[in-house]
């Protein structure tokens, strides 16, 4: 019972990601967000502690899309 709870924070916690990542990011479509967001989440499978998963992903498809952005400017 406490693994699909687990479950359930998490993905509510990657979508929050998304929501956070999209408003910061308008320039992007939230389905290219969700997308990086979600191909972040799967390099993270098998892993055993849970609890900073949403933290991690956020923190890095912000950083691909601050990176991106840069690129673009430069």
């Amino acid at each position: 019972m406490l693994e699909g709870m687990q479950t359930d924070i998490e993905h509510e916690g990657v979508e929050k990601a998304i929501d956070r990542l999209a408003e910061r990011f308008p320039d992007v479509p939230r389905e290219g967000i969700a997308d990086l967001v979600h191909g972040e989440h799967a390099t993270l499978q098998g892993r055993p502690v849970r609890d900073y998963v949403p933290v991690l992903v956020e923190r890095a498809v912000r950083a691909q899309l601050r990176d991106r952005r840069l690129a673009l400017a430069g």
